[in-house]
C-alpha cells in the first residue's frame, strides 16, 4: 500500500546542529543515510513528501553530555544570545536544504504549495518553532522568522520561560503541571493567530492550554501529541482537551514515540502497532475522522523497531490496513486531513 505521507512534527534540524561529524550538514540530509531516523533518501523512499521541520533547542544539560563541542569550556547555562544563535543556526541548515536540493525540496507556506510538491514529487518543508524562548519581548524575531518561511510555532516547551509555565512532569501525572500563559505568551499567541500561523498545543500544560483555546479562533492543533486516558503523561491530552480540539475543528497529530503510547509509559523498543492503533481509534471517535494524523516525532523520539525510522512507515500503512481502515480513512490520515487543517488555519 501507498499514499503520500505528510508528517507533523521530526528534529531532523535539532540532529543536524547536535552533531559533531557532519561538515555539510544540510547536504549530508540530502545525501547520506544519516545516524537518526530521518534524512531525503529515506523519506522518498517511504513515500513521504513532507512534514513539519522543528526548531528547537535541545536542553543545556543535554548538549553539555551529548554535544559538548557545541558549549564553551566553562559554560554553565545559556544566554539569551545563545538561544538565538541555536534557533538562527537550525533556520539556516533549512534553508540551505532547500537551496542545495537542486529543486527536490521547497519550504512551502501554502497548501497549495505543498500539493504542488506532492504532484511534481517534490519534498515539502514547513517551518515549526518549537518554544519561542529566544525571542525578546518585542517580538521583531518572530516578524524574521515568518519572512523566513516559519509557518507553525509551539509557543512554549518543557521548561518555564517568558511565555509560559511549561509542562514538564514525572510519569504518570495529569497535564495540570502549573500556571498557564503569562500576558507576554497571551500576546504571541493573538500576534501568530494574526499572522495566520499553526499555534501548536503539544507543549502547553493544561492552563496554558485553556488560555491558547480562549485566545484562538482558529482550528486548535497539537503537532505530536497522543491520549492521556490510554497513557497518561502529561504531554497526552485529556478528553476535554479533545472535545475542545474537535469543538474548534482542529488536529492531532499521533507522536510515535513508545512513552506516549504506551499504558506504562516505557520506552520499549518491542512495542507493537496495536498500542499505536488504540490512540488513532480513541481519537478518531473523540475528535472525528478528519481530525487525526501522523506527528511522529523521528529524531527527537523512542521508537519501537516495528517504525524504527522513517523507511518503515509503509509498514505503518500496511499495519492500518490490516487493522480494519479503509483505503479512505487511511489516505486521511497520510496527508489529506494535514492540509485540511493547514487550509483552515493558512487561509
Amino acid at each position: 500500500m501507498s499514499f503520500p505521507i505528510f508528517d507533523g512534527h521530526n528534529d531532523v534540524l535539532a540532529r543536524l546542529w547536535l552533531s559533531n561529524d557532519l561538515n555539510r550538514p544540510a547536504y549530508a540530509f540530502l545525501t547520506q543515510m544519516l545516524p537518526g531516523q530521518m534524512d531525503l533518501k529515506r523519506c522518498q523512499q517511504a513515500g513521504m513528501v513532507g512534514g513539519m521541520f522543528a526548531i528547537f533547542i535541545p536542553p543545556f544539560d543535554y548538549v553539555a553530555q551529548h554535544a559538548p563541542h557545541r558549549l564553551s569550556s566553562n559554560q554553565t547555562a545559556y544566554s539569551r544570545a545563545d538561544l538565538m544563535q541555536i534557533c538562527m543556526a537550525q533556520m539556516a541548515y533549512a534553508l540551505e536544504i532547500e537551496t542545495q536540493s537542486n529543486g527536490l525540496v521547497k519550504i512551502c507556506r501554502t497548501v497549495s504549495e505543498i500539493q504542488s510538491c506532492i504532484e511534481n514529487q517534490l519534498f515539502a518543508m514547513i517551518l515549526h518553532l518549537e518554544g519561542a524562548d529566544a525571542f525578546d519581548d518585542d517580538l521583531h524575531a518572530l516578524d524574521v522568522f515568518y519572512a523566513a518561511g516559519l509557518r507553525s510555532i509551539g509557543p512554549l516547551w518543557n521548561l518555564p520561560s517568558q511565555f509560559g509555565h511549561g509542562l514538564q512532569a514525572k510519569f504518570p501525572h495529569s497535564p495540570n503541571t502549573g500556571s498557564g500563559l503569562t500576558e507576554l505568551g497571551k500576546h504571541l499567541v493573538t500576534v501568530c493567530q494574526d499572522k495566520h500561523m499553526v499555534v501548536d498545543v503539544s507543549h502547553m500544560n493544561e492552563h496554558a492550554f485553556w488560555d491558547t483555546a480562549e485566545i484562538l479562533t482558529q482550528p486548535l492543533v497539537a503537532t505530536h501529541s497522543n491520549v492521556h486516558a490510554i497513557c497518561p503523561q502529561a504531554r497526552n491530552l485529556l478528553d476535554a482537551q479533545l472535545q475542545a480540539i474537535r469543538q474548534s475543528h482542529g488536529f492531532v497529530g499521533v507522536n510515535f514515540d513508545t512513552a506516549f503510547l504506551r499504558k506504562d509509559g516505557q520506552r520499549n523498543a518491542q512495542t507493537e502497532f496495536a498500542v499505536m492503533f488504540e490512540h488513532i481509534d480513541y481519537l478518531i471517535d473523540a475528535i472525528g475522522v478528519d481530525g487525526v494524523g501522523f506527528g511522529s516525532d523521528y529524531d527527537g523520539g523512542f521508537m519501537s523497531e516495528a517504525w524504527s525510522d522513517v523507511s518503515k512507515m509503509p509498514n505503518l500503512l500496511d499495519a492500518l490496513s490490516s487493522h480494519g481502515y479503509s483505503d479512505q480513512v487511511i489516505r486521511k490520515l497520510c496527508y489529506q486531513n494535514w492540509l485540511g487543517v493547514l487550509q483552515k488555519i493558512w487561509q
